[in-house]
């Protein structure tokens, strides 16, 4: 049987096993991240202030791979039929959002150093990549009606503003880590503002 044959006969029930599954992997790498949450062994205020980074760094991810997961889930949404480059493309985005827990951990444990920053940071921009590579796979395969390309564009573009910013947020890292994590606090303002006036710029 031809490939394309296989890909029809999938069709809603394929899209759903592979939104399914990678749901289970987004709420394991969430799990993990969190399991990396140790209590002090010592009582008292000033030991578990002491935390500080570590919780600020799982916070900062916990609502990044949070934002992956909305977008994923409307993304499917659009998607009709399963092919090889959907299949590929999805690994690519979880195997890049796998990596995040590591490098939370090493940001937090490292208190926001520059090379710590300039990893995580590197963390962010892969999966904006793959997550770029996923969308365009179906946005040619899947629904196509006015309402969805319209999505396509204003996602695309922030996609494509969220790369910059993360870039920008790399290169200021030299300057200061906390800048680099500023710009990575600017992108999840982005995303969970979706009626905010930031959005104006991408509704055309």
């Amino acid at each position: 049987m031809a490939t394309r044959d296989i890909e029809t006969e999938e069709g809603p029930i394929g899209v759903g096993r592979v939104e399914a599954f990678s749901d289970g992997v987004i709420a394991i790498i969430v799990t993990i991240m969190v399991l990396e949450l140790h209590a002090p062994v010592a009582e008292g205020l000033d030991k578990l202030a002491a935390l500080w980074p570590i919780f600020l760094a799982y916070v900062l991810s916990y609502a990044f791979v949070a934002i992956y997961w909305v977008n994923h889930h409307r993304l499917f949404t659009c998607a009709t039929r399963v092919t090889n480059a959907l299949l590929w493309s999805n690994i690519l985005l979880l195997f890049a959002l796998s990596l995040v827990p590591f490098t939370t951990s090493y940001l937090g444990e490292h208190h926001f150093s520059r090379e710590a920053t300039w990893l995580y940071l590197g963390s962010t921009i892969f999966p904006a990549l793959s997550y770029s590579w996923l969308q365009e796979v179906i946005k040619r395969t899947g629904r196509q009606t006015e309402r969805v390309h319209l999505y396509y564009r204003q996602s695309t573009r922030k996609g494509i503003a969220a790369i910059v910013i993360y870039a920008t947020g790399a290169a200021l890292t030299g300057l200061s880590p906390w800048l680099g994590i500023g710009c990575a606090v600017l992108v999840a303002i982005l995303w969970f503002l979706p009626q905010s006036s930031i959005n104006k710029l991408f509704s055309r």
